[in-house]
């Protein structure tokens, strides 16, 4: 892994973002390589927005990931998964949840919430990994499994071992919830994308 493999993840305050982006990290670490990680959160304890820069590779010399350089967009939440796209490379990856969280910043004006935001990103990236996260969790009997999911789903595009993944899951996670995270994590690597014909 010579050039850095940059993953860019997005949701809002409360998601799981920042604990995804330290099981990233660490899994990316125990596997021999090296990382950087910046993170905006100041707004996160008010359900505002969280943006976490991972950058994975042998040597990593700025945490920062420039616009239009993303391998991957995680996105927790669909309409920042939409608005952080200009972020993502020719040929990157969107792997996306469904969740419609409706951000503070709409109540005073700055910004409308999108119609149909998974759609937009279809027009964009017509085979983005777009998934109901939210009725995953549920039926796991816990909705704050999102972020465990959709690393599942990223687990399987990275040439990092299963078992590496699921070690750092079982250190991260208060162990009440292990057995649930490790199951929503397979549940991730599990999911089955169907192919969006380009104009659907």
């Amino acid at each position: 892994m010579k050039e850095a493999v940059n993953i860019l993840i997005v949701g809002v305050g409360g998601q799981g973002v920042l604990l995804a982006s330290e099981v990233l990290s660490e899994t990316a670490m125990k596997h021999g390589l090296d990382v950087k990680k910046s993170e905006v959160h100041g707004m996160s304890q008010r359900g505002g927005i969280v943006t976490s820069h991972v950058r994975i590779a042998e040597t990593v010399y700025s945490p920062l990931i420039q616009e239009g350089t993303a391998d991957y967009l995680i996105a927790f939440e669909i309409s920042e998964g939409l608005r952080a796209l200009e972020w993502l490379k020719s040929g990157g990856t969107v792997i996306s949840s469904m969740t419609r969280m409706v951000p503070p910043i709409t109540t005073i004006g700055d910004y409308e919430y999108p119609s149909d935001p998974a759609g937009k990103i279809r027009e964009v990236i017509p085979n983005a990994k777009i998934l109901d996260a939210d009725k995953i969790a549920a039926d796991l009997g816990n909705v704050r499994l999102v972020n465990t999911i959709l690393l599942g789903v990223l687990s399987t595009s990275m040439d990092i071992p299963e078992e590496t993944w699921l070690e750092v899951i079982k250190k991260r996670v208060p162990k009440k919830f292990i057995e649930a995270n490790l199951e929503a994590f397979k549940k991730g690597r599990e999911y089955s994308f169907e192919p969006v014909p380009i104009g659907e």
